[in-house]
C-alpha cells in the first residue's frame, strides 16, 4: 500500500495531547494487517481476515469512526469507478442528524483491494464490514502489538488522528478536512492545528513563506 507522510505529535490543550502514528508507526501497523491476511491458512480464514483487513484500510484512508466504517454496505456505498465511499456520519451530540452521509475520496488500491476480495469471495457481497465491533478492536490490538505499538496508541481512533494530522500537514484545507471526518462544527477540527512553532517554522519554510 501507498503510505501519506505524518509527524510525531502536537499539543491539542496542555493536559489533553493529541496522540497519533508516526509514518514508521503507521506503515509497520499496515503491514501487520496485510502480512496477517496475506499468510491466512485456509481459503476460510482469508475470508474472515480480508473483511478485517478491508475495515482496518478504510478506517485508515477516511479517517472515519470506527462505527461508522462497519456500516459500510459494499454493494450501495462505495463507488468503485470514481473510488469514493459513503459514510453515514455518526454525531454523538446530535441524534437527530445520524443519517447525515459525506462521500470520502480514498486512494484507488483500496478500492482494488475491495474490489479483488469481492471476486474472491462474492457471498460476502453487502456484509463485507458488517463486523462485531469488539471483535474488530480485538483484531487490531493484536496487529498492533505485533507491530510494536505503544498500548496507548494501540486503538482504531488513533487512525482518525492520524489520517487528520496526515491532511492538514499536506496543505488539505481545514474544512475539507471538516468534511472529511464528519466534524460538525469547524473548531473541533481546527485543534489539529494547533502545533508547536518548531513545526509551523517547518511548514512554512517548506512553502516558501519565510
Amino acid at each position: 500500500m501507498a503510505h501519506l507522510v505524518v509527524k510525531n505529535s502536537f499539543p491539542m490543550i496542555a493536559s489533553a495531547p493529541i496522540q497519533y502514528l508516526t509514518p514508521t508507526q503507521l506503515n509497520d501497523l499496515v503491514e501487520a494487517f496485510q502480512t496477517w491476511f496475506d499468510k491466512s491458512p485456509t481459503v476460510t480464514k482469508r475470508k474472515i481476515r480480508g473483511r478485517y483487513w478491508l475495515a482496518f484500510l478504510v478506517l485508515r484512508f477516511t479517517g472515519a469512526r470506527i462505527g461508522e466504517v462497519l456500516q459500510i454496505n459494499d454493494q450501495t456505498d462505495i463507488d468503485f469507478r470514481q473510488a469514493e465511499i459513503k459514510l453515514i456520519t455518526l454525531k454523538r451530540h446530535n441524534p437527530k442528524n445520524k443519517n447525515h452521509s459525506r462521500i470520502i475520496p480514498v486512494p484507488s488500491n483500496v478500492i482494488a483491494e475491495i474490489a479483488t476480495y469481492l471476486a474472491e469471495f462474492p457471498e460476502q457481497r453487502g456484509k463485507t464490514f458488517k463486523l462485531d465491533q469488539g471483535n474488530f478492536r480485538r483484531i487490531f490490538y493484536a496487529r498492533a502489538e505485533e507491530a510494536m505499538i505503544p498500548r496507548n496508541l494501540a486503538h482504531p481512533h488513533i487512525l482518525r488522528h492520524t489520517r487528520a494530522i496526515e491532511l492538514l500537514k499536506a496543505g488539505v484545507p481545514v474544512t475539507v478536512v471538516q468534511d472529511i471526518l464528519g466534524h460538525s462544527a469547524l473548531t473541533t477540527t481546527a485543534i489539529y492545528l494547533r502545533i508547536s512553532g518548531y513545526e509551523a517554522k517547518e511548514i512554512l519554510r517548506q512553502k516558501g513563506l519565510i
